[in-house]
Order: structure tokens, then sequence, then C-alpha cells
């Protein structure tokens, strides 16, 4: 398997992006490729687990993080493999739905993370949504901005095979361009910084395949497992749950999250976004965040922290 790494030196002085990194290469099944992730805060506080998408890594959630550090949390942000600082398989067949989830249940299992706040968008929910089924006990709430559950049994939207036939129809994707046409406000360093991962199109297998992997028919490999995972949050899901949509979002806008919402035991109505698009942490990540805490009841604003 042809492994690429990313130079560090494409990393220098991304704009928001002050974290140090963190690298883990001997996970059980994933030996010998190196996974990035941050780990901000105190290593003894309840945890803000925050998974990413596609093509976007751990620098989505560079506005969240210092909120939930600032509050007296912990925040993890790992990079999925073919994404941000961690190893990129050259070979897109090395991607698959059981692949990303088991190297993010090895990482909270090495991390021991406990507590947690599940922080999910984009990918990051398709394939963190199924974790709690691995992780008994270790979810305490939810934080689920525009994303789906990925179970096969429902027809795919127009908006998401679109989006797929873009992506294959454009395997050199221009991923600054993307960023700047979903987030117009972003400043051309911050949509430098989302394209740093990938200097060229080998570097991009893993954002070529993810298009391909959402499982669009009940016998897809992730789909029965994400079925399973429907009905537990349905009916065993007892935490805490908070949902922010980005309404401009063309694919997994306000129908897609009303309808992951009634499959959320519990849901409250979602934090809209009226100026959010499809990457709703970039637009709004800090009033998301915050908004949060308070909802949980994690935030005290007389001291300014932790409740």
């Amino acid at each position: 398997m042809t492994i690429l790494r990313t130079p560090d030196e494409a990393f220098r002085d991304l704009p928001g992006y002050p974290f140090a990194p963190h690298y883990l290469d001997d996970l059980p099944g994933s030996e010998g490729l190196r996974l990035h992730f941050l780990d901000e805060g105190s290593r003894d506080a309840p945890v803000f687990l925050c998974l990413h998408g596609e093509p976007s890594w751990s620098y989505l959630y560079r506005k969240m993080i210092p909120v939930f550090v600032e509050a007296g949390f912990r925040a993890v942000a790992p990079d999925l493999y073919g994404f941000g600082k961690s190893d990129k398989p050259a070979d897109e067949g090395a991607y698959s739905f059981d692949f990303h989830r088991a190297s993010l249940l090895r990482l909270v299992e090495r991390l021991n993370l406990r507590d947690i706040t599940l922080v999910v968008q984009d990918w990051g929910g398709l394939l963190g949504l199924t974790l709690p089924l691995d992780l008994s006990g270790r979810v305490s709430r939810l934080l689920v901005m525009n994303t789906a559950l990925a179970t096969g049994d429902i027809p795919l939207g127009p908006g998401f095979l679109a989006w797929r036939a873009y992506a294959n129809a454009h395997p050199d994707l221009d991923v600054p361009a993307l960023f700047k046409r979903s987030c117009p406000q972003i400043s051309d360093g911050e949509a430098a910084a989302y394209g740093a991962p990938f200097p060229d199109t080998r570097y991009k297998a893993g954002s070529r395949a993810f298009p391909n992997l959402v499982p669009d028919r009940p016998d897809a490999p992730g789909a029965e497992l994400s079925r399973r995972a429907r009905e537990w949050w349905r009916s065993a899901w007892a935490g805490q749950s908070f949902m922010a949509v980005g309404v401009q979002d063309p694919v997994l806008g306000p129908p897609a999250m009303s309808s992951l919402r009634s499959v959320i035991r519990g849901c409250p109505p979602p934090l809209d976004i009226p100026h959010g698009g499809h990457f709703v942490p970039e637009d709004a990540g800090d009033t998301i965040a915050m908004s949060a805490l308070q909802a949980f009841g994690l935030y005290d604003s007389g001291k300014g922290g932790s409740a």
C-alpha cells in the first residue's frame, strides 16, 4: 500500500489554528498508519469529540474548540485517514465505512475517552452516529450538525446525487474553491487551509472515495449498522441532544435534519443558522458551541465557565 504524508510545511501559519498536533501510528487494524488528532484542555474533564466530514479536517472545528476548552472541558478532534495531517493511502480501495469507523472506535479506546459529547457534521455523523453501539456508557451528549444516518432503505436525495456526480466528474477537486462557494465569508487564507492537506491529486483518494461510500442500498457496507443505530437513537438514547442546522445547505439542510431529529429520542427543536451552509461550524462554530453548552447546562455565565 502506498501511503502519502502531507509535508509539515503545508500546515505552517494556518489562520486560527494554533493547536499542538498529536499522533498515533499503532491503532489496532491500522498499524503503520499515522493518525493525527487535536487534544486540548484538561485530560480529566468531560470530552467533546469533534468528528469532521469530507473534504474537511479538524480545521473545521477551530472556532468551537476554544469555546469548549475555555468552559473547562476537553476537546479531541481527529483527522480521518486520508484527510488533514493524518496519513493518506493512495489507493481509493483502501477506504471503507468500516475502516474509518474502526479507527474512531480504537482512538476512543486508546485515549479512554468517557463522558463524551459527540460533535458531528457530514461524514462525522454518518460514522459517528453509529459509534455509541460499541461505546457502552461512554456517550453522554450529542451535538449534531448537517449530517444524516445513511441507512440504505431511504432513497438518497437529488442534492446528494448531484454532489456525488460532481465529485466523480472532478477527481482533482479544488477544495479551496469548494469552501469559498460554500462559505463565502471566509478569507482566501482560510480557504487555502482547507486545501493544505492535498498538495496534488494523489493525496485526494479519500476525498474521491467518500461520496461513493454513502450507503445507497440496504445491503451496502454500513447500511445495516446504520439501521441499528437509527433504532438505538430512537429507543435507547437517554442523553442530552442539541441540533444546529445550516439552513442554506442544499444537501443536508432543514428537511434532512428534520428527518434525523425525528429519530433522535428527546431531541429539542434545532438552532437554525439562517446564513449557514453545509459546513456550518465554519459559518457559526462559536455561536453553536456556546449555545450547546448553555442548552446542556454546562456553562455558568456568572462564573464564565463550566457549571
